[in-house]
């Protein structure tokens, strides 16, 4: 089971809202630690995160509250991981599926 902090108490890892690099689709962006990773990805023009299975339209954030799985891409090689429940820390791996597809 995971315990959260004590009240007061602060994460380990670089200050919460420290600028960090990620990686989305191999090219390196700036974020903020602790930020969600769908707002980093706004943040940097990247709105499109997979695409319907039936009509090929994109989909991005839509509840940013972790309801609607719209958001789902892959992140550190974990398939199906949703943007706006995952949150930002240096050296993160993010993949869309439309780079997926590219080759």
């Amino acid at each position: 089971m995971r315990r959260r902090p004590a009240a007061g108490a602060r994460p380990a890892g670089p200050d919460p809202g420290a600028e960090v690099e990620i990686l989305v689709n191999g090219r390196p962006v700036r974020a903020l630690a602790g930020q969600s990773v769908a707002g980093a990805l706004h943040q940097a023009g990247v709105d499109a995160l997979r695409r319907n299975p039936v009509t090929g339209e994109p989909r991005g954030a839509f509840c940013g509250m972790g309801v609607c799985f719209e958001c789902e891409l892959i992140i550190d090689d974990v398939p199906g991981s949703r943007a706006c429940m995952a949150h930002v820390r240096a050296g993160l791996r993010i993949d869309t599926e439309d780079h997926r597809g590219a080759g």
